[in-house]
């Protein structure tokens, strides 16, 4: 059977189909009065130069010798226009908050600062999509609402607004549905402000790559988020109308998350061909027009039940993805859950996936002593475990009477006196006492909907404990070798049941787990070609 679920090939909302946009420059203000003939002369060269890199110069020397010039204002937007020329953000941002300090209500200056902000924003995310830096995203957001309210200014002349609005404010949208993405995970806020922001533009605008297409990609993505405001049939419509107008190497990423969404919500009993098809004629429809027509719907899948029954009986189903088993597990029967169980219980897997967490649980112990030069290893479990980047550094292996004080101050007690003289006796017995914090288990995200709930689906005992410095760290990505891959056998599932429009999932724990690591890259092998003997001649 084909598979179910498809993992995202990469993180959507970083996804860039859009160039820059030019910041617009300042509207003429009322005419500037220098009085001072010196003043007047400084900034009348420095708004003369014709290069933008020494015009900044010359302004921010301007600003720095009159801090107070009734031309700062002026002054402070025209850096902002050569430093957007120059692709200068930090310098742009920057200056923009210095023109809202003195004029909170400067149109430039806002448009700037949610510009740069928003792209800051983007660019923060973890592998699941949620943003790490979520102030930035805030920020952006609470401008570009200041942005939608502000009135026009006195000296913008009514067609000057016109083009403002209709240039900027589908950036506010944006930026606020950016925000609402990807930091406060309000999707269908997220929802309302892409909607918003997608009416405001021309058709040809969402055809073309451009902030339009972009954010159709985005819309997309936001109706296929777990939540009351998930709308599977509005996913498949805005990924079909991305895929139509995307460049040719966004197709595959699109395709994936088209695919996988018509899937999840119409099943796969048709067939692939007949599926393949039902896709293409979506995608058909969605050129005509970006809003999906009232008239348009996708049949519902069958039962879960039934949809799991079939991919057990379909073939071999050792051979299913880990996604298709765990649905199975899931939504089955008692006796298709139960059969499946009864195949894979025992037998080993490798876990590609986003690693949810892997705390910190023991504590690695090597003891070399005069005595007996052969290293002796134990484990002390943690008294708090925490995430690897928590635990107090340890001491140098030749600190030792450091290191015996840092095992008992975080081990548990009866681990710690299980190790008698190691920790009780004078450091001069010991010529060296190394000490590792490890983790035991890695909890993964497999199936998509565990990856956009960050929550784990797999949870993996370690056969051995695996040190910090070479555990995956939250956030990464396991996949197969030569890429970094998590093994682990078959031993418990937990069925947990579905809540408000969520179904019910399964939770996996496998044992005897052991990470291997991502292969290292060989140079190339050049061979020196072998020198003709003596008794050969070259043209015989």
């Amino acid at each position: 059977m084909n598979k179910l679920v498809f993992a995202s090939a990469m993180a959507l909302a970083g996804m860039c189909l859009v160039s820059t946009p030019a910041l617009c420059a300042q509207s003429p203000g009322p005419t500037i009065q220098i009085q001072d003939p010196a003043e007047f002369n400084s900034y009348q060269n420095a708004t003369t130069q014709n290069d933008p890199a020494q015009k900044c110069a010359a302004l921010d020397s301007f600003l720095k010798t009159y801090p107070q010039s009734t031309a700062k204002s002026a002054a402070l937007g025209q850096m902002m226009d050569c430093y957007g020329q120059t692709s200068q953000m930090d310098n742009l941002l920057s200056t923009a908050t210095r023109l809202l300090q003195i004029d909170p209500n400067n149109p430039q200056a806002i448009i700037a600062s949610v510009y740069v902000k928003k792209t800051q924003c983007g660019k923060a995310l973890d592998p699941s999509g949620a943003s790490t830096d979520p102030q930035t995203c805030d920020d952006s957001a609470a401008l570009a609402q200041k942005g939608l309210t502000i009135a026009k200014p006195a000296s913008m002349s009514d067609a000057d607004w016109k083009t403002f609005t209709t240039t900027y404010y589908p950036i506010f949208h944006s930026a606020i549905a950016l925000d609402d993405m990807v930091s406060k995970k309000d999707y269908a806020g997220a929802i309302k402000e892409y909607t918003a922001e997608l009416m405001l533009y021309t058709p040809q605008q969402t055809t073309v790559p451009g902030p339009g297409l972009q954010d159709t990609l985005q819309l997309a993505s936001a109706y296929s988020k777990p939540g009351d405001s998930r709308d599977e049939i509005k996913a498949v419509w805005f990924y079909a109308r991305a895929w139509d107008f995307a460049p040719a190497s966004f197709k595959p990423a699109i395709e994936q998350q088209l695919d996988y969404r018509y899937k999840h919500y119409h099943g796969t009993l048709d067939g692939e061909a007949a599926i393949t098809k039902q896709i293409e004629d979506i995608k058909t429809q969605a050129q005509a027009t970006l809003f999906p027509p009232e008239s348009f719907k996708i049949d519902p899948a069958p039962t879960p039940d039934k949809i799991a029954h079939q991919a057990f009986i379909s073939g071999d189903p050792h051979n299913l993805n880990l996604e298709d088993k765990e649905y199975i597990l899931a939504n089955g029967t008692d006796a298709d859950a139960t059969g499946l169980w009864a195949l894979l219980k025992g037998q080993p897997t490798p876990v590609p996936g986003n690693v949810i967490s892997d705390p910190a649980t023991v504590l690695k112990i090597t003891v070399t002593t005069a005595a007996a030069p052969k290293p002796k290893e134990f484990e002390v479990k943690l008294t708090n475990p925490v995430a690897c980047s928590a635990v107090p550094p340890a001491p140098s292996e030749l600190k030792i009477k450091d290191a015996q004080d840092y095992i008992v101050a975080n081990g548990v007690k009866a681990d710690t006196d299980a190790l008698g003289d190691v920790l009780t006796g004078t450091p001069a017995h010991l010529r060296k006492l190394t000490v590792e914090p490890a983790v035991t288990t890695i909890n993964v995200a497999v199936t998509q909907d565990a990856k956009d709930n960050h929550n784990a689906d797999f949870i993996v005992n370690l056969k051995e404990p695996l040190s910090c410095k070479e555990a995956p760290s939250s956030g990464s990505v396991l996949g197969l070798q030569p890429a970094i891959e998590l093994n682990g056998t078959y031993d418990t599932y937990t069925k947990v049941p579905g809540a408000g429009t969520a179904g019910p999932t399964v939770q996996i724990v496998l044992g005897e787990g052991f990470v291997q690591q991502e292969a290292k890259k060989t140079a190339p092998v050049h061979h020196t070609p072998a020198k003709p003997s003596a008794g050969h001649h070259a043209g015989m």
